[in-house]
């Protein structure tokens, strides 16, 4: 199995179904006051800021839930837990699943004057072996709120559990018995949430630092590695590790650099979109950008939103990247036709070896409107029960056509089709007749509009990067 292919970057949404409400009152005074930076409480306690307030030693907030295999529901142990900030960077404790899959974690809170949480807001990060890692570009992590946690009596710890603390996994294909792990620590006076990435000469395994710097990168290969980190407002030193088939890489550590920051401009230019006047830009590291699906990881920060025009991107490691615009959920695309300027994909390297440490991107991004996708996934990730859905999306009334990819959780192309223009309907329908789909796998289906003028087809819409995610749901006949 290829490190391209292990690349991941789809994950399972969840609903709230109950358990969910804020508490409004909450634990006593516990030991009284406490220094934040040299916390001494008792036993159970933990060192809280409180809103108006000296910091005082309360209760925990914890974060409980399962790691399940997204299969069957069977319990993952051994995966590695740690929830984000907004961010993107890794607060609180870290937790390992038990042999239940069960975890816990501990994460900081804003108090209010009887202990309750009043501000905190997470998502989750899940790494295990023989598994995806979670999130990934589609599979987003829901946010988790402090305000949510409940209690049942004083000095008992703030619980938040619910359907979003329940993270399931998707199994890796193949044989994965040959597979291994790098860890290390990163020395770096910024070093958690650091995006760790384990570069070859195929592709590229990705990773997550905990609180205190301490990383993992499961499911490698054996072969040779380059390890870069890679965070908005830090420079991280490479280094380089070979692995032999299950070898279980450690002490492969990682030093801060104190090369400048980079910065990156460019200008973003949106059309025909009645639906859309702002988009957001990011920056996906390149070796672990999959073209077939045009997707990569992100580093925590290297993002700005609620753009219409001139960006900016501040304080960018060195690094080679992938410039993409619109890839988020916001109504508009990077506009397919790629005969006009503006619309190819742009690879960066950082610093530039012309521009040094400040590059304008020199052509501006054309965005515009998507096609909506119907189902499954209009809204997100779609449960479905049969082995060959019904795919809908809206119609573009000036088409000659549409092509329809269907795309694996890996990036993998299962199922392609070309259908003739559809005139008379608001929405077009295509039943998927494509290879068996494997329960316990995401899904994604494409479409793509495209005109044909003399002989020369042009694509004119598609729809939108993180939509159409479904997946087959456990027990479900695949015949």
């Amino acid at each position: 199995m290829s490190a391209r292919r292990l690349v991941s970057f789809v994950a399972i949404l969840f609903v709230c179904f109950g358990g969910c409400a804020p508490r409004t009152t909450g634990p006593g005074d516990g030991d009284g006051t406490c220094d934040p930076d040299a916390p001494e409480c008792g036993a159970g306690l933990v060192c809280a800021a409180v809103f108006g307030a000296d910091a005082r030693c309360l209760a925990p907030v914890i974060i409980r839930g399962h790691v399940l295999a997204l299969v069957d529901d069977s319990p993952i142990e051994g995966a590695l837990v740690q929830a984000v900030d907004v961010n993107g960077a890794a607060v609180g404790t870290t937790a390992a699943t038990d042999a239940d899959g069960a975890y816990e974690l501990t994460v900081p809170a804003v108090r209010g004057d009887e202990g309750e949480p009043l501000e905190g807001v997470y998502t989750l990060r899940v790494q295990a072996a023989g598994s995806q890692e979670f999130p990934t570009a589609i599979r987003p992590a829901l946010p988790l709120d402090a305000t949510t946690a409940v209690t049942s009596e004083d000095e008992d710890p703030w619980v938040i559990e619910n359907a979003l603390t329940t993270v399931k996994l998707i199994a890796l294909l193949g044989d994965t018995s040959a597979l291994g792990s790098i860890s290390g620590s990163i020395d770096a006076e910024k070093n958690a949430g650091i995006l760790v990435v384990a570069e070859t000469t195929d592709g590229a395994l990705t990773g997550f630092s905990n609180g205190e710097g301490g990383y993992t990168i499961f499911n490698v290969p054996a072969g040779s590695y380059t390890v870069r980190g890679f965070a908005a407002g830090v420079q991280i030193t490479a280094t380089n590790v070979s692995l032999e088939a299950g070898e279980d890489a450690t002490g492969i550590d990682l030093s801060e650099s104190d090369n400048p920051l980079n910065t990156v401009s460019g200008n973003v230019q949106i059309v025909n979109a009645p639906g859309g006047s702002a988009t957001s830009v990011v920056l996906a590291v390149e070796s672990t950008f999959v073209d077939a699906s045009a997707r990569g990881a992100v580093p925590p920060g290297l993002r700005v939103g609620d753009i219409a025009g001139a960006f900016t991107l501040e304080e960018v490691p060195d690094g080679r990247y992938v410039v993409l615009a619109a890839f988020e959920n916001d109504g508009l695309v990077r506009d397919p036709d790629q005969t006009i300027g503006g619309t190819a994909i742009v690879r960066i390297e950082l610093p530039d070896p012309d521009a040094g440490n400040v590059l304008a991107i020199s052509e501006g991004f054309k965005v515009t409107g998507a096609s909506a996708t119907v189902s499954p996934g209009s809204d997100g990730p779609e449960e479905i029960s049969t082995a060959t859905p019904l795919f809908e999306w809206e119609d573009d009334s000036s088409e000659d056509g549409y092509d329809i990819r269907v795309l694996d959780a890996f990036g993998n192309e299962v199922w392609t089709e070309r259908i003739d223009s559809v005139s008379g309907s608001e929405t077009v329908t295509l039943l998927y007749a494509g290879p068996p789909l494997e329960p316990g796998i995401f899904y994604q289906f494409r479409v793509t509009s495209f005109r044909d003028k003399n002989d020369v087809e042009t694509a004119i819409s598609i729809t939108e990067d993180l939509k159409g995610v479904f997946f087959l749901a456990s027990g479900s006949s695949v015949e």
